[in-house]
C-alpha cells in the first residue's frame, strides 16, 4: 500500500468496548478497545519474558519452561505474551504450535518480528508471511522512529522507513490480525527529530495499527521526558490507542513506564522481575502493583494481584535464576524488619513501615533477630515460630544478651530460623535432642593421576551417634565432605527416624568472616533444608569448616525432626 494513499485517513471503526479472543472476530472487526476516555481505569499488560526475558544474560528457556511461562502469566491475567520470532529457531516454531493447543483463560499470544525490508513489499515479505504462518491472532512489529537509526543503522531514506512501517501494518491488518507497533527508539528519536518521530506515528496510526507502543530503548530516559514527550503524542492522536516500553538502563524503567501511563498510554510492556538484555526491562510486575495499588488503574485485578510474589518467583525458578531477597513486593525481605524500634511499631503501626499490606501482593511480614533486635523484635519473631514469650521480660532479655553474643562470635540468626528456633528450645529447657554426637571422620579421596592437581575427588564420612540407650554407626559418601555427613547423618538416623527421608539438604552457603587470620578464619556455614512443603535455615560457625558444617547439619535435622511432629 502507498504511503501517501493512507495520509488522512483514520481508522476510529476500530475501537469499542468489547474484547474477543478469536482471531475470526478481529477479522470481522469486533475485536474493539474502547477510546481512551471510558477505559481511563484499565491498562494493559503486555509480557515479554519469553524474547526479551530470554535475551538477558544466564536465561535460556526450553520449550517446556515457555508453555508453563505462559500458562503461569495466563492465571495471574496478563493482557499479552510475546511468544518470540516464530521462525527464527526450531524452538520458536514449535512454541506456536504447541502454545495453539493449550486452553488459555485470558492471554492473547502475540507473534514478534519487524516491518518488511527495504526495497521489499509488505506482501512479499518473508518475516511478515512467517509473522501469519506462526497462527497467532496479534502480530508486534518493531519499526525505526529515530531518524538516525533509519540511515545509520537501516541504511535507507527516511520516506522508505514510512513506507515500510505504513505498509507493513496495513498489510497485517488486511490479513485479519491484531496489530501492535513497537516504535523502536521513539524517545530518542523525538529528542533529535520530533517532526519525523511523529511522522513515524502517524503513519502507523493512519495504517491501523491497533496500539502503538512508545519504545525506550536504550534506557537512558528520566520519567519527566517521558511525560512531557508521551503526553505530546496521546494529546495529537487522542483516539488512538497507545502503550510504553521500557529499559531500565538508569534504573527509570518502571518509574518511566507509570510516567507514560500518566500521560496516556493504556498498555505498559516489561518482563517479570525485570529480566531482559544488559540490565533488564521495565519488571512488568513491579509495575502492575504500582498501577493497581499506587495509582488506581485495574491491570490483573486486586484478587490476581494475590499471586504476585507466586509468580515472581515461580518464573524465577523456571528461569533458572535467584529471586532477589530484596526485590519490590516480592522479595522475601520486601517486608522483613530488622530494627527494634521498626519491628516495635509494626504491631501497632504497620502503615508507617509498610508502604501496602503484604498479602495484596502475596507476600508476608517477617521480622528479623539480630543484634539490632529489641524484646519487641525477639517476642515477635518466637511466636512465628510457636514460642510464646509474653510476659517474661526477664527471660526474653537474657535471649536477646545471648542472640548478641553469638553474633558477636559470627552467628547470624536472620535466616537461620531453624537455628534459632533449636537456641529458644534450649533457653526454654523444653529443648530434647534427637541424638548425640559420639564421633564423626571425614576422609577425601582422590585416586586419578592428573599429576599435582586433584580431580573427581570423593568424600567418605562415619559417624557415630546415639539415640536413647542405642548406638548407630553409618557410613555416607558424597562429592564433598558436607554431601558426605548428610548421607551418614540419613543413615544413622533412618531407622528411629524414618522421617528423614522427607527432608532435604537444599543449599549450602560458606563464609570466610576474617580474611585477614588466613586458615585459622572463622567460617561460618548456611543451610537451607527442605521437607517438601516449607523451607528452614540453619547456621554454624567454627575455625573449622567441618565442624561448621556438621553444627548447622545439626541444627537443620533437629528442627526438621520436629516439624514432622517428633
Amino acid at each position: 500500500m502507498d504511503y501517501a494513499l493512507l495520509k488522512g485517513k483514520h481508522l476510529s471503526s476500530r475501537r469499542g468496548l468489547k474484547t474477543v479472543n478469536t482471531r475470526a472476530s478481529i477479522k470481522s472487526g469486533l475485536f474493539l478497545y474502547p477510546k481512551r476516555e471510558t477505559m481511563a481505569t484499565k491498562v494493559f499488560a503486555y509480557d515479554t519474558t519469553l524474547r526479551d526475558g530470554e535475551q538477558s544474560e544466564g536465561i535460556t528457556l526450553s520449550l517446556e519452561d515457555k508453555l508453563r511461562i505462559v500458562a503461569c502469566l495466563d492465571d495471574f491475567g496478563v493482557d499479552y505474551i510475546e511468544g518470540g520470532y516464530p521462525a527464527s529457531n526450531p524452538k520458536d516454531i514449535a512454541f506456536f504450535k504447541e502454545v495453539a493447543q493449550m486452553d488459555l483463560k485470558h492471554a492473547r499470544i502475540a507473534a514478534f518480528g519487524s516491518t518488511c525490508k527495504k526495497g521489499v513489499a509488505a506482501k512479499d515479505d518473508s518475516g511478515l508471511k512467517d509473522l501469519l504462518a506462526s497462527g497467532a491472532s496479534v502480530v508486534t512489529i518493531v519499526g525505526k522512529s529515530w531518524d538516525a537509526q533509519v540511515e545509520r543503522a537501516l541504511m535507507t531514506t527516511l520516506e522508505e522507513n514510512l513506507r515500510m512501517v505504513s505498509e507493513s501494518i496495513a498489510y497485517l491488518k488486511s490479513q485479519g490480525v491484531e496489530v501492535i507497533f513497537d516504535a523502536e527508539h521513539f524517545y530518542d528519536g523525538y529528542k533529535a527529530n520530533p517532526d519525523y518521530s511523529m511522522q513515524v506515528i502517524e503513519a502507523a496510526v493512519t495504517a491501523g495499527a491497533d496500539s502503538i507502543d512508545l519504545c525506550e530503548t536504550n534506557g537512558g530516559a528520566l520519567p519527566f521526558e517521558v511525560e512531557e514527550i508521551t503526553r505530546a503524542v496521546t494529546s495529537r492522536f487522542p483516539d488512538q490507542r497507545f502503550g510504553v516500553h521500557c529499559h531500565n538502563d538508569s534504573g527509570c524503567a518502571v518509574a518511566n513506564s507509570l510516567a507514560a501511563i500518566k500521560a496516556g498510554c493504556t498498555q505498559v510492556q516489561g518482563t517479570v522481575n525485570g529480566y531482559g538484555e544488559r540490565v533488564g526491562n521495565c519488571d512488568i510486575l513491579c509495575g502492575i502493583a504500582d498501577l493497581e495499588l499506587k495509582m488506581g488503574y485495574t491491570v490483573v485485578g486486586r484478587e490476581n494481584l494475590k499471586q504476585l510474589t507466586s509468580v515472581a518467583r515461580s518464573v524465577a525458578e523456571m528461569c533458572n535464576m535467584v529471586h532477589s531477597m530484596h526485590h519490590p513486593y516480592t522479595g522475601s525481605s520486601a517486608f522483613a524488619h530488622k530494627g527494634g524500634l521498626h519491628a516495635s511499631a509494626i504491631a501497632r503501626f504497620p502503615e508507617a513501615y509498610e508502604h501496602t499490606k503484604p498479602e495484596n501482593v502475596g507476600n508476608t511480614t517477617r521480622v528479623l533477630v539480630s543484634e539490632l533486635a529489641g524484646k519487641a523484635s525477639l517476642v515477635a519473631k518466637a511466636k512465628s515460630l510457636g514460642f510464646d514469650l509474653s510476659g517474661n521480660g526477664a527471660l526474653t532479655q537474657q535471649i536477646l544478651d545471648d542472640i548478641k553474643e553469638r553474633e558477636n562470635q559470627g552467628f547470624s540468626y536472620e535466616i537461620a530460623d531453624g537455628s534459632l528456633a533449636v537456641l529458644l528450645h534450649m533457653h526454654l529447657g523444653t529443648f530434647k535432642p534427637h541424638f548425640t554426637l559420639e564421633s564423626f571422620r571425614v576422609i577425601v579421596d582422590d585416586k586419578e593421576d592428573t599429576n599435582a592437581w586433584a580431580k573427581d575427588a570423593t568424600s567418605e564420612a562415619t559417624i557415630k551417634v546415639h539415640i536413647g540407650d542405642r548406638r548407630f554407626v553409618a557410613t555416607g559418601e558424597g562429592i564433598g565432605p558436607v554431601g558426605a555427613l548428610d548421607n551418614a547423618l540419613r543413615l544413622a538416623l533412618a531407622d528411629v527416624y524414618p522421617e528423614v527421608d522427607q527432608i532435604e539438604l537444599v543449599d549450602f552457603k560458606v563464609r570466610i568472616l576474617d580474611e585477614n587470620v588466613g586458615t585459622g578464619a572463622t567460617t561460618r556455614v548456611m543451610i537451607t533444608t527442605s521437607n517438601g512443603k516449607e523451607s528452614w535455615g540453619t547456621i554454624g560457625v567454627s575455625e573449622n569448616i567441618i565442624e561448621a558444617s556438621w553444627n548447622a547439619l545439626v541444627d537443620s535435622f533437629e528442627y526438621g525432626l520436629v516439624k514432622c511432629g517428633r
